[in-house]
């Protein structure tokens, strides 16, 4: 992902605060204003039009805002219901993301689901104290950006626009470089809005990037650390909304409560390194022979195949070994690896998922191991397309995986250093990989392995593979089974 500094646009009723650079255009000298020329086109990252159902699509968004006076005398609350007058008036369909609030109402969620305007007379949710109230909005309905920045002031905000480069667009040399608006900060007294803007990407999830703020920057505009939003780039799915009063104000919230929370502290996103793949195939070159070209079409077939159906069974799972590697050096399914590598955590596994990948098609060609011990599924996909499941055991200071030799019974750990899960896109799929990726790829492949390597033994080339003694022959029966 790019390390270029992000562009901040600032603006209040006295001006520009500071250097400052807009969006696909200049600064006004008419009250730091964002005047924004035709961005280009961008045909290769269009993303699809949202369903109907979605909740998200233009004129989904508040009908009016009509606020009753529960929460008149409180500042914040007025703040709250200004900038959603300001949201409604210029229809941009905001909806709440802040997690606190959330939570709050998802306490109450039938009471407050079931509230009608007017029905309450507590300020309960967006009173309670805090320097930030968060909303988001898809990048396609941010329309009449200059407008709505001057009408934001004339209603006494002062605005922040924090803007960087498309990270969708690093592999693409004549649009690289190209910015687009992240996040925006609206003040007024001793409250401010951060409104996050969400990009749909292709992988069919939403998108939002890094607040990083220059050398420059006024730090005390706000309390910048406190934000919810902002600290890395995030990948949610997208959520379908539900429109509802809260504390007299009518808003859009994520309809399942419960799975957006559990989301936000999950949602970290890795991107690609576009341009370190590009040097890399520069170098090597790319296999583009009929044979690599059918391997990654069925690979990605099998990936994403392998994802729907554990998504279903709401069972974690992280791109590993090869696959892994094919994703964080070369942004790409390596072609001469002839599988697709997946890792869960042992805690998250059930029986039911030898089923559920039968009913979709895929048969198990072996299972070595047991839940206690070295477990491991290898499934058939098309065209010899092989799947495989490596479950991950934690210890104190390590992870580790099992192998398992089935003609002499032979056990194998390869340990890795702990790590959590981040998101990435991989073929066009939204997909977990470990957050300290580099670790992890050293871990298996070395210090070398930005070399591609096409002959390897799993049971010696790995620098993290240690013998683990053999399976007893009385439990053969049990820990190898071939199909």
């Amino acid at each position: 992902m790019s390390k270029d500094p992000v562009q901040e646009t600032r603006g209040s009723r006295a001006g520009p605060s500071g250097p400052a650079s807009s969006l696909y255009g200049a600064l006004s000298n008419a009250g730091g204003v964002c005047r924004k020329a035709k961005p280009p086109s961008l045909p290769s990252f269009s993303p699809s039009g949202l369903s109907p159902q979605s909740g998200l699509q233009n004129g989904a968004g508040l009908s009016g805002v009509r606020g009753t006076k529960i929460g008149h005398n409180n500042a914040q609350w007025r703040v709250i219901k200004k900038f959603l007058k300001l949201a409604s008036n210029q229809d941009m369909p905001v909806f709440l993301i802040d997690r606190s609030v959330l939570e709050a109402i998802n306490k109450d969620f039938e009471q407050v689901k079931n509230s009608t305007y007017g029905s309450v007379s507590e300020c309960k949710y967006f009173c309670a104290k805090r320097d930030f109230t968060a909303f988001a909005l898809l990048n396609h309905l941010l329309k009449n950006e200059e407008n709505w920045f001057q009408i934001a002031e004339r209603m006494g905000f002062q605005c922040l626009k924090i803007q960087s480069k498309d990270p969708r667009l690093d592999g693409i040399d004549y649009l690289s470089g190209t910015e687009i608006p992240l996040h925006y900060i609206l003040k007024l007294a001793t409250h401010a809005i951060h409104l996050v803007i969400f990009y749909e990407r292709s992988g069919n999830y939403l998108w939002h990037g890094q607040l990083r703020l220059k050398g420059y920057s006024d730090r005390k505009f706000v309390p910048f650390r406190k934000l919810q939003y902002g600290h890395y780039p995030g990948a949610f799915d997208r959520p379908e909304l539900l429109q509802v009063s809260v504390d007299g104000l009518e808003v859009q919230i994520p309809k399942d409560l419960n799975y957006f929370l559990e989301e936000v502290p999950h949602s970290r996103f890795i991107e690609c390194r576009f341009k370190e793949a590009r040097a890399f195939f520069q170098k090597y070159h790319d296999d583009i022979t009929v044979e690599a070209m059918l391997f990654r079409k069925n690979a990605k077939i099998l990936l994403h195949l392998a994802a729907a159906t554990l998504k279903d069974l709401g069972v974690r799972f992280w791109l590993s070994s090869g696959t892994c590697l094919g994703w964080y050096r070369q942004c790409s399914i390596i072609p001469h690896s002839k599988d697709v590598d997946l890792g869960i955590f042992i805690q998250d596994y059930t029986s039911d998922i030898i089923t559920a990948f039968q009913n979709v098609g895929l048969s198990l060609k072996h299972k070595f191991g047991k839940v206690q011990d070295s477990l491991e599924l290898s499934f058939q996909g098309k065209d010899d397309v092989k799947l495989d499941i490596f479950f991950f055991y934690e210890e104190t200071d390590h992870m580790w995986n099992g192998g398992t030799q089935a003609k002499s019974g032979k056990k194998f750990k390869y340990l890795f250093p702990k790590f959590k899960l981040c998101w990435a896109e991989f073929v066009e799929i939204k997909v977990r990989v470990p957050c300290e990726t580099i670790n992890y790829i050293e871990a298996n492949y070395g210090k070398t392995w930005m070399i591609p390597v096409k002959t390897w033994d799993w049971k010696s080339s790995p620098p993290n593979v240690q013998p683990n003694g053999i399976w007893p022959l009385a439990e053969w029966d049990d820990v190898i089974q071939l199909y």
